[in-house]
């Protein structure tokens, strides 16, 4: 049962925006309940900012919908507090079925950006399931050139992955794997780590990150880094929207997976002639707690990894900061990186990439309590 916010937090959300916010997300009060979208009227919000002059932030919802009203409007009152100029906030109150919206909406997220008013970043609201359902119905043609144009960084993780590797697929866009708005942002006491890391990758550059994790031999590997979740992408195979990347670095991530299950979607991306044609392969987190093989506790994410980079000569290291845990590193997809390992561990570097100013953001409200 959820509870209503406290005085203070009501205080608030009237000084933001009239009690617009409280409107856009009134349907996240209530237990979930499948309906059409189209039954709920909704007003648009454009929520001011508590800091000026900080970047625009349009919120997107093309996966599954936000089960609570409270986590929905910490992430969108956080952002502003920070001085993200939000925009298209009523697509958190969405709800058709188990998505956030119907797939036309959902579709609308991407195709009413407008060629005056592009944001400088597009965050996704959460992960789930629907994402693929809406490819066909956004106009890349369109949306692909007013993003790279514009230098829009395009935000999120999990099933958001499908989005992103149509984005690179179709028009060549960079995006990056980081937090998003109802996962992280909303989160009560959301982690320091992953707020910094996303401060600094958005806003400087170049990028390093190091991993403690031994390998070797030593390595270095250059090429683009790209991919995501990895079940996102072994079923984006055999399609349009999964980049035909040569000479790449692939990173993979994924969740409660068992590891015969991770090895059985890296051989459909290998029988689908994908992996070979990296130079590396980096595992991120696979967040698998207690699950086990249940015919070989022994065989693990670590067997999969020494199978893989068996069978196709690729070299795959493990222990990358990034996946569906509390803290996350923030990197960019589809862009140049380099890969040095040194035995004790290794590092990614990214020299280029898209970047907004620091300049009007108010960075320590990412971490206040709420």
């Amino acid at each position: 049962m959820h509870t209503q916010p406290d005085p203070a937090r009501r205080t608030l959300l009237g000084a933001l925006a009239a009690g617009s916010v409280l409107a856009l997300l009134a349907g996240c009060r209530s237990p979930v309940k499948t309906m059409t979208a189209q039954t709920q009227a909704l007003p648009p919000a454009n929520l001011p900012a508590f800091a000026a002059g900080g970047p625009t932030l349009r919120v997107v919802a093309p996966s599954g919908l936000m089960p609570s009203f409270e986590r929905a409007e910490r992430g969108v009152l956080r952002l502003a507090r920070a001085g993200y100029r939000l925009s298209n906030t009523q697509c958190l109150a969405r709800r058709y079925q188990r998505f956030a919206g119907t797939d036309a909406e959902r579709a609308a997220d991407f195709n009413d950006i407008q060629a005056s008013d592009v944001p400088k970043l597009v965050l996704a609201a959460r992960g789930g399931y629907g994402a693929m359902r809406i490819l066909p119905w956004i106009n890349w043609q369109r949306l692909c050139p007013l993003l790279k144009e514009a230098g829009t960084l395009v935000m999120g993780f999990s099933d958001f992955t499908a989005i992103q590797m149509a984005l690179l697929s179709q028009g060549g866009v960079t995006s990056f794997a980081g937090p998003m708005l109802y996962s992280d942002f909303g989160a009560a006491a959301p982690s320091v780590l992953t707020m910094s890391d996303f401060v600094s990758a958005t806003t400087a550059r170049p990028l390093s990150i190091r991993v403690d994790t031994p390998f070797s031999p030593t390595l270095k590997a250059e090429g683009v880094l790209w991919g995501g979740n990895l079940t996102v992408l072994a079923h984006l195979a055999g399609t349009p929207y999964l980049p035909k990347i040569d000479g790449g670095i692939l990173f993979v991530e994924d969740v409660g997976e068992q590891p015969y299950r991770v090895e059985r979607m890296l051989q459909q991306l290998n029988l689908a002639g994908v992996l070979g044609r990296q130079k590396a392969i980096v595992f991120g987190d696979f967040d698998q707690a207690n699950t086990r093989d249940h015919y070989d506790s022994s065989y693990t994410l670590a067997t999969v990894a020494a199978h893989v980079a068996s069978v196709t000569g690729v070299p795959v290291l493990t222990g990358f900061p990034f996946g569906h845990t509390s803290n996350k590193a923030t990197f960019p997809l589809g862009t140049h990186a380099s890969l040095t390992s040194d035995g004790a561990g290794y590092r990614v570097t990214f020299p280029d990439y898209p970047t907004y100013p620091l300049a009007g953001l108010n960075t320590a409200a990412l971490t206040e309590l709420m």
